[in-house]
């Protein structure tokens, strides 16, 4: 009978050991949460974080991907529209309520846009920056407080769209995605002293639903508006959608975001492209800015001095002179 107590008593013990530590495991679990989770970038890494055992807080709007991203282990879906204050209030209250903290904030939920300023309403380009621009601020105000406490990480979805801005019909997503650079050198130099990393992924033309997405809604805004959806209207949407599905997938910049997330030394900036052609692109728009911006005034740099400042920043040093 002794035996049996006791035999019962080790195997409390011998379990009740394994349940502590399930627990403090589950307790040491980083949580990140990722808006527009739901597809291409943001769905791509908030599974490649819960396959690597984080603990992923998954943004979406539409129930059936909440369903889809909450059957995945280690993902809790929230619905989470960046565009409506009282879903971001509830997620914050959800979020603290669950008690896991939150180590690193991704704030990847974007639209595309598309159409020339004279030709969109002006209601048209709004949404673009309600989404890109108010919503990104809307998050980071209300999560930062929780990074903070973390001493974690801070990353937004840019583009190169947002050093790139010379194309017709361009200027509400890439002004959007301009102020996505403005506002992460200001925001990284507001969090540093609070122990917090800011950074920016800068994607090239990865596999994503963002054109297409854009593309259809200015054939659904014609349909609405009583115009006419023209055979060349339904062509160049055809044409975008192939375009955006032979795209690679974007494994490269979720190698970005796990840096961003955890390297001691995180980047400000990744620009993450798929290809050479879209390197020198990129490359050559910020070296001609350059060159505009130093072409007029009794100020401006000689060849030889902007050479110099180019080698001092390679070489991680600042020009005294």
């Amino acid at each position: 009978m002794k035996q049996l107590f006791l035999n019962a008593v080790i195997l409390i013990v011998i379990v009740g050991s394994a349940v502590t530590s399930q627990q403090v495991f589950a307790e040491d679990q980083k949580s990140i949460l990722v808006t527009g989770a739901s597809t291409g970038i943001g769905r791509h890494l908030a599974e490649s974080l819960a396959e690597e055992g984080y603990h992923v807080y998954a943004g979406a709007r539409k129930e059936a991907d909440l369903k889809e991203l909450g059957a995945i282990e280690n993902i809790t879906a929230v619905a989470l529209d960046v565009t409506k204050q009282d879903q971001v209030d509830a997620a914050v209250a959800m979020i603290t309520e669950k008690g896991t903290g939150l180590y690193a904030l991704v704030n990847n939920a974007g639209v595309g846009g598309g159409g020339t300023v004279l030709e969109t309403p002006v209601e048209k380009q709004s949404f673009v920056y309600d989404v890109n621009v108010e919503g990104v601020y809307r998050i980071t105000k209300a999560f930062a407080p929780m990074v903070v406490e973390s001493k974690g990480r801070i990353v937004t979805t840019g583009s190169i769209a947002g050093t790139l801005a010379a194309f017709p019909g361009f200027s509400a997503y890439a002004g959007s995605k301009h102020w996505i650079e403005a506002f992460t050198d200001s925001f990284a130099e507001e969090m540093e002293p609070l122990g917090v990393q800011v950074s920016v992924i800068e994607p090239g033309n990865y596999k994503s639903n963002i054109r297409r997405s854009s593309v259809a809604r200015r054939l659904e805004d014609a349909k609405a508006a009583g115009l006419e959806v023209t055979e060349e209207m339904k062509q160049s949407y055809e044409a975008t959608a192939k375009r955006e599905l032979a795209y690679k997938e974007p494994d490269e910049v979720t190698a970005a975001f796990m840096h961003a997330l955890f390297d001691e030394n995180p980047l400000r900036r990744y620009m993450v492209v798929p290809n050479e052609d879209e390197q020198a692109m990129t490359i050559r728009t910020k070296v001609n800015e350059l060159v505009q911006l130093n072409g007029w005034g009794p100020y401006s740099y000689s060849r030889d001095e902007l050479v110099k400042l180019l080698d001092d920043a390679l070489a991680g040093g600042k020009s005294d002179e």
